[in-house]
């Protein structure tokens, strides 16, 4: 409630405002994700995902970081609504920061709107390929949407990134996927 206000009694001067860009791709950054592609245990993997998430959830900009924490806490307390608000505020503020998208898709995922979803998380891994997290949650909401060889495809991906995802629990063998008959076309 405290950002809704904020942002409407700010909106003229948070509209003039720019988000400042994000800053270049840390050496350190490339390493954590060459690290959880090669841990050996799922502890380590769980482990250097979490320094990820550290580097994915730090906002360009004080504003920015506001909105984010704002959403997710919004998010945790099951205000859907609010943390959508947040994070589209978010996006209008920072549009090339990925993970206003990311977590917006998390939303629309548990308000099952998993069309939403997949438009967010499309763009998420357009601004940031390799975001482990986006990458998942797109295999989880296209086998949600009944869309199970993309579904597979899309957890296998998430899988050379790091194979110690929960989800890999729900690979298949792409056989049996395309013989139960779902997504055939592919």
């Amino acid at each position: 409630m405290r950002l809704l206000a904020l942002a409407l009694i700010c909106a003229p001067s948070l509209a003039a405002a720019t988000c400042p860009p994000l800053p270049a791709r840390s050496a350190a950054q490339d390493q954590l994700m060459e690290q959880v592609r090669a841990a050996g245990t799922e502890t380590l993997a769980q482990e250097l995902n979490t320094r990820l998430w550290e580097i994915w959830t730090t906002a360009p900009d004080a504003a920015a970081q506001e909105m984010l924490d704002s959403g997710m806490s919004r998010r945790a307390s099951f205000d859907f609504l609010g943390a959508k608000a947040s994070f589209d505020a978010l996006i209008a503020y920072c549009p090339h920061y990925a993970e206003g998208y990311n977590q917006r898709a998390f939303v629309s995922f548990l308000r099952e709107d998993y069309p939403a979803a997949l438009v967010d998380l499309d763009k998420t891994l357009e601004i940031t390929p390799d975001h482990i997290g986006a990458a998942s949650g797109k295999a989880l909401t296209l086998l949600r949407m009944g869309r199970d060889v993309e579904g597979q495809l899309a957890l296998r991906h998430a899988l050379t990134m790091n194979p110690w995802l929960p989800e890999r629990f729900q690979l298949k063998a792409m056989e049996d996927v395309r013989g139960a008959g779902s997504d055939t076309d592919l």
